[in-house]
Order: C-alpha cells, then sequence, then structure tokens
C-alpha cells in the first residue's frame, strides 16, 4: 500500500477552468495561477494533504497512488 509521500500530485490544465480554488485551499502555497491556468511551483512543499482535490470542482488536480489505495 502506497504512503502519503509515493503520492504523486498531478494537475491535468485541459480540465483546469481556472477558478483558482485549489491555490486559496492549499496550506503551503504549492500551486500558483499562470495564465489562467493551475502550475505547480513547488512541489517539493507539498504535504500531500489533498485539499487541492478536494477543493477543485473540475476533478483537474488530484493526487494518484498506485491501484492498491483505498
Amino acid at each position: 500500500m502506497a504512503t502519503k509521500k509515493d503520492k504523486k500530485l498531478i494537475v491535468d490544465k485541459d480540465w483546469c477552468k481556472g477558478c483558482g480554488i485549489c491555490v486559496e485551499f492549499c496550506p503551503k502555497d504549492v500551486l500558483e495561477m499562470e495564465n489562467d491556468i493551475i502550475n505547480i511551483k513547488d512541489l517539493d512543499s507539498c504535504i500531500k494533504c489533498g485539499l487541492c482535490e478536494l477543493r477543485c470542482p473540475d476533478y483537474a488536480i488530484y493526487l494518484e497512488g498506485d491501484e492498491s489505495d483505498e
């Protein structure tokens, strides 16, 4: 089973409508808006809390782990 540190932050820029909700909820300032689309500016600071994934209305950002994740 993958742990939090094994997960990877994924952004599907085709699905992002540029609302910026994920940027506002990120507790570590990992995300930014760039040309009206989300951009990961500091992946090393990401604590993989999942708030961006939880708040995105378009499922454009998510944490991906292996298939054994629940």
